[in-house]
């Protein structure tokens, strides 16, 4: 009997590696069950999601090769990856084998690298149990691996062969990760039109309350963020503006040693993108009064936590966008909410423009 699908059940990817597909599925043990591969696999796990579901996923745990990994930023850097390496290698991998990831993003970004780069590339598969990976990072084919103190320095473009989201693994997850991927997901619709944000501000609530309509958002997501990586997947023109709120969500998270979980940090750094843009640039103040009032209930509950702007200034000076020394590459909305990249002076007018919504704005 094949396992339970959800309405609309698959959505196909073109990618330079060939097509590869999403499957969407109400219960995600049951879509492990079916859909291992019959070629030799590895598996890289989710510490925390081994631990959720042992009882239920004994035929997974107890297969030769199982690498469990705790999901923390320090864990997805190129320091650890000789451990990860030698796993591998010990359990005897080769070519034709297959690696197949279970968890969030991290869990994907050290599975998809390693897929990239051992024995020069294999195939790999991915079964997101994070709402910010089922509704963003899934597809795309990036991966971003930290070196040193420099946060996603390095990566590949990658596709998984095949993607399972399985609408069961959310019911597992804390108030804060739903959130962390609500900011993803108000992201996607932000870049698509005004249009598309507002219908998901409207469902803000209900993404929370009715699982039939976060899978309708999470699938909408997808669906955007496919029409942008079909014709720039390796990230070289239109699909930088995927970065809006990222380059002040990831100089947050950095400023507060990621004490603000990733897609919370990204939902302050598009309400600051929003905020600075009539200020630097030709946005339209009323933009950022459009989407505030969404956007702020979704970090509100972290706004007790200090970003210091030394720390956030020296973080954003060094993120990898950036071109010349005294600027800043930022994703803003101009004057009719069309995201837009380009690059700003960073210079102290830009500094005090920073401090006052971090310290002021972002706190009233």
């Amino acid at each position: 009997m094949e396992a339970s699908l959800v309405s609309k059940d698959e959505l196909q990817i073109n990618s330079y590696k060939g097509g590869y597909s999403v499957t969407f599925f109400s219960d995600g043990i049951e879509a492990l069950k079916k859909n291992l591969p019959k070629r030799n696999f590895h598996i890289i796990i989710d510490k925390r999601v081994a631990s959720l579901y042992s009882s239920k996923i004994n035929f997974l745990l107890d297969w030769s090769s199982v690498l469990k990994i705790e999901a923390k930023e320090e864990n997805k850097s190129l320091e650890c990856m000789p451990d990860y390496v030698e796993h591998l290698v010990n359990n005897q991998i080769r070519r034709g084998d297959i690696l197949i990831a279970i968890g969030g993003g991290i869990i994907q970004d050290i599975t998809c690298f390693l897929a990239a780069t051992i024995l020069r590339g294999i195939e790999w598969q991915f079964y997101p149990t994070t709402l910010l990976s089922q509704a963003d990072s899934c597809i795309g084919s990036k991966s971003s691996i930290n070196s040193g103190k420099v946060k996603n320095i390095l990566g590949t473009f990658t596709p998984p062969k095949k993607v399972f989201i399985g609408s069961s693994f959310l019911d597992t997850l804390i108030r804060s990760d739903v959130q962390s991927g609500i900011g993803e997901m108000l992201k996607v619709h932000a870049i698509s039109s005004p249009e598309d944000f507002n219908l998901i501000a409207k469902d803000y609530k209900n993404l929370f309350d009715d699982k039939r309509i976060m899978l309708h958002y999470i699938r909408r997501s997808l669906e955007i963020k496919k029409e942008f990586i079909e014709v720039d997947e390796f990230d070289l023109g239109i699909r930088n503006i995927f970065n809006y709120g990222h380059s002040f969500g990831h100089a947050i998270e950095s400023a507060t040693q990621f004490a603000i979980p990733h897609g919370i940090a990204v939902s302050i750094g598009i309400d600051m993108a929003n905020w600075i843009s009539p200020q630097i640039s030709d946005g339209d103040i009323n933009n950022y009064f459009r989407m505030h009032s969404v956007i702020a209930k979704n970090f509100q509950e972290f706004n007790n936590i200090d970003i210091p702007i030394d720390a956030f200034i020296n973080a954003l000076s060094k993120d990898k966008k950036n071109i010349a020394k005294d600027e800043v590459a930022l994703i803003l909305p101009d004057k009719d909410a069309k995201i837009m990249k380009g690059f700003y002076k960073n210079d102290n007018s830009f500094y005090i423009a920073c401090e006052e919504y971090l310290n002021e704005i972002r706190l009233s």
